[in-house]
Order: C-alpha cells, then structure tokens, then sequence
C-alpha cells in the first residue's frame, strides 16, 4: 500500500483521531467545542497527564539508576569479579564454556562489566534505563506509525511516559526488585536480554522495508549474530523470542496476504536459526554437561509427571503475577496514548481499509498474538527453571522478566488500541470533548495510581541498598587492610539483600562457593564468620 493511499483514508485526513465529516485535514472536531486559548480541553488535559506521568515514571526509574551508586557486590559478584581480573574476558568466558554453565555470551559480558572491578556493576542500571527507554520510545513511534497515526511532540512525550511506566513496572512491581535492576548477575542474564531484543526488533523493521538488496543482508546477517549471542546468554529469553519469532513468521506468510514479500518471514526464520545455534552451542558445552550432572537423576521434564508438576508450578507463578494490579497501569497509560494520538479509526478497521484482501481472521490472529506468546512463553520459562532448580525453581522470580515485558507492552498496546476506539466511538456520537476529558482524567489517574503503589516498594529498596552500602564499605576497608597486613583467614559479617547468598549459606565450608570466591577476590586463604 503506498503512503499516499494511507494518508487519504477517511473523513478528515491526517487530524486528530475525532475528526468527523466536514472537518478539514489538521482539526479536531471532537475539540472544537471545547477550545480555550487555541487549544483544546483534552488536549490540554492529555499534555498535563503526560507531562505529570513522565515526571512519576521518570522519577521512580532515576531512583533506580541513582541506587547503581549504592550497589555492593554479594552472591554471584565475587565469582565474576575475580574471574574477570585474574583471567581477563577471554579466560572468563573460556571459564563458563568449560567449567560453568556453556553461556559464553554471558561470560562476556560479564568479563566487560567487572573488568575494572566494581565500578560497573554501578554504572549499569544507568545504561540498562537509557537504553531500553530510547529503544521503547523508537519502538512506540513505529507501532504508531504503523496503526496510520503521526508521531507529534505531545505524541512522542506520551510514548515516553509509556515506555517509562512499562520499566518501573518491571524493575518494581514483582517480588525481586533488586534482582531485577541492581543485580548484574541478573540483569545480564534476564534484563539486558530484553533491551537487546527491542532493539533487534528496530532492526528487523528497519531490514525488511530496507530496499536496497546488500543492506538487507546486513540485517539478516546481524540478526543471526544477535540472535546466536542471545542464545548463549539467556535460555528463558531465547525461548520466548523464538516463539514470538516463530508466530511472527508464520503471520507473514504470503499465502495470507499481510506481507507482499518474504523478508520477514526469512527476518524471523533467520532469527530462530540463530537462536537454535546459540542453544546448541550452550547445551552441548562441557560447562552445561557439567552442571546437569550435579543435578540428582530425575524424569524427563516432558514426562507426564513433569508437566503436570510444571503446570501446578505456572499456575502458582501467575497467582503472584495477577495478585499485582499495578501491572494494568501499563494498559492505562496505553489508553492515554490512544486517546491522544491521532489513530485512524479502531485498528482492524483501519488495516481492513488497507489491506482489503487480507482475511478478517488473519487480522484477528495478528491483534491476537501477544496472548499465546506470553502464555506459552511462561509455561516455557517455568518448564526451564524446574528442569534447571528443581520443584522450586518458579520462584526464582527474576527470569520472569523475560515474559514480563513482552506481557507489558502487549498490555500497553493493548490500551492504545483500546483509546484509539474510545475517541472514535465518543466522536462519532457528539459527545467527545466532554467524555475524551473524563477518559484522558481517568487513564492518568489509573496509571499514576499504580505507580505511586511502587513506592513503598521503593523506599524499601533503597533503604536497604544505601544502609548495605554503608555497613559493607566499612567492612572492606577493614578486610584490604587486615590482607595488605599479611592475614590469611579473614572475618566478615554476612550482608544480606534482595534474597541473595552470602558467605556461611551452608555449613560445609567445602560447599560455599560464595566464601570461595570471595577469597579469591582478597587474595586469601578463607574468611571465617564474625
């Protein structure tokens, strides 16, 4: 369909999502009535529901960022930290591949981040919100973009405010906030994973319109290359993405009519080859032999046994999901953007009126795809965490991120589509200025209403990372210099947060890995409890 098709479709042009007959390209009917100063009420109320949900949001996530200053090592820290200095990038990496778990992409990036000790580890959650929330911005614009709407100023600050809202939500709302954010372990294994994605999703967009034949297979290229690091990162995301990736493809099959051409189903076929290599790779290395082996023998995880323990456990999992209510902010705030953004129409009538040889049930099936992705994504993730950690291993809540965030920005697509019907339906019978403002009042509220309900959340956070700062500041300035005097059995204090190991987790000394490393990492023989 060419641009010039898409910008003629409907009464009203390119205005605002309420024009109705008669209103010229550019005008707002459903305002009209209601203008003060050269602008309308909604629109006023929409940029001060904005502009107060990115200040909430963006305060919440520079809190995030400002607590990377208090971050301490502990649990898997020591580990990488001194791998990362004695051995380098390489020898860490080399490390994982042979003696540790296979994930060398992981390894990698671990090497990078503690290569100049602990100073990464701080700076982190810093790169990790600057970077996911430029990626979720682009993302926004080009879902836009997509549904026929043009991204204004006031447009893009609200795809802002989602793309914040979405973060505080997951770094906040689930049970492992500090895991999540300010653990590095856990961010690069389940949390960086994410941002990578969106912005290899940027980058299949950009390859599939791209139509210049030696650029595009650039793109494929780099997507088999992201996709194989992807693979040796994060088993939980690569399988998520994979599925996403294979129901993607299979919607863009041209018998069904969406795509005229095979680019993206060969984007997303290249993505789960890359993706499948990864996993190989990971699954065949002498690191991921050793770690099954010190699993006890146990049925297959696809035995009838297995599955039904598996289904049990994903059910408890999503009881603790759904008990959170602040996770539908993420559709409030989508519902603020639809209200605001200047949509063509609810979004299957719109691609009907694009697209009139495309099936109303491909259609259907395309607005459809989050639900079974997230669902079976889940089901997936909890079927890896009790093969890997036994009947408990739902609980370790920070690989839920990898679901999470396509949950949330499905939600969050979600109420775009849903505001983008609301201003249609109310301006199709006179009473939008009125009921816009009451719509615009109310998904602010919803959304600033489940954001302020991370706060204690929050304060509990930081409370706990600035008082662990403290106490373990003091504790290594005594521990360098009792080393530097030539001691070789230490005593240091356990140091607790976000439900990590510490040092004496178990009484076998021979079994604390974590004394171990930490050891190492002062350059002792032991360290004994205080």
């Amino acid at each position: 369909m060419s641009t010039t098709s898409t910008e003629h479709e409907g009464a009203g042009g390119g205005g605002g999502a309420g024009a109705g007959p008669g209103a010229g390209p550019g005008t707002d009917a459903t305002a009209r009535p209601g203008r003060t100063g050269g602008r309308s009420i909604p629109g006023r109320l929409l940029a001060g529901a904005v502009v107060v949900l990115v200040a909430a949001a963006g305060a919440l996530v520079a809190v995030g960022c400002f607590l990377g200053l208090y971050v301490r090592p502990t649990s898997d820290d020591w580990c990488a930290a001194w791998k990362s200095r004695d051995l380098g990038v390489l020898g860490i990496t080399s490390d994982f591949y042979s003696t540790q778990n296979g994930r060398v992409t992981n390894a990698f990036l671990s090497g990078i981040i503690y290569g100049d000790g602990f100073a990464g580890i701080k700076i982190l959650p810093t790169a990790i919100v600057v970077t996911f929330t430029a990626g979720l911005v682009l993302l926004g614009c080009a879902f836009l973009r997509l549904l026929g709407a043009r991204p204004r100023v006031t447009t893009v600050m609200a795809v802002t405010a989602c793309a914040l809202s979405v973060q505080a939500l997951v770094y906040y709302a689930g049970t492992r906030s500090y895991q999540v954010l300010l653990w590095a372990p856990a961010t690069i294994s389940h949390t960086i994973p994410s941002v990578i994605g969106v912005w290899a999703l940027l980058l299949g967009i950009r390859t599939v319109r791209e139509p210049r034949a030696p650029v595009r297979a650039a793109g494929f290229a780099a997507a088999f290359v992201i996709a194989f690091a992807l693979g040796t990162l994060s088993e939980p995301f690569a399988l998520v993405s994979g599925l996403l990736a294979v129901c993607a493809g299979l919607s863009a099959l041209p018998r069904l009519g969406l795509a005229r051409t095979w680019r993206t189903f060969t984007w997303c076929a290249i993505w789960c080859s890359g993706l499948v290599c990864g996993l190989i790779v990971l699954y065949t290395s002498p690191g991921a032999r050793w770690r099954r082996a010190q699993q006890p023998p146990g049925q297959s995880m696809l035995s009838p046994g297995e599955l039904k323990g598996t289904f049990r456990d994903w059910l408890h999992m999503w009881d603790v999901v759904t008990g959170q209510w602040a996770y539908l902010a993420a559709a409030a705030v989508g519902v603020l953007l639809g209200l605001g953004a200047g949509l063509r129409g609810p979004a299957l009538a719109h691609w009907r009126r694009r697209r009139p040889d495309v099936a109303r049930p491909v259609l259907v099936a395309v607005l459809l795809l989050p639900v079974p992705v997230v669902v079976l994504g889940s089901f997936a993730v909890v079927l890896g965490l009790r093969s890997g950690y036994g009947p408990s291993g739902w609980t370790y809540a920070r690989t839920w991120t990898n679901y999470l965030v396509p949950m949330e920005l499905a939600l969050c697509a979600y109420g775009v589509l849903l505001g983008g019907w609301a201003r249609q339906f109310l301006a199709r019978r006179g009473r939008a200025p009125a009921a816009v403002s009451a719509a615009v009042v109310t998904a602010g509220a919803l959304t600033l209403a489940g954001l302020a309900s991370l706060v204690p959340n929050l304060q509990q956070l930081t409370t706990a990372a600035v008082s662990r700062s403290v106490a373990w500041d003091a504790q290594n300035a005594r521990l360098r210099g009792e080393a530097a005097r030539g001691a070789t059995d230490l005593g240091y204090r356990p140091l607790y947060i976000g439900s990590l190991a510490e040092p004496f987790f178990t009484s076998d000394y021979g079994r604390d890995w974590v004394a171990g490393c930490m050891s190492k990492w002062y350059g002792i023989t032991r360290i004994h409890r205080l």
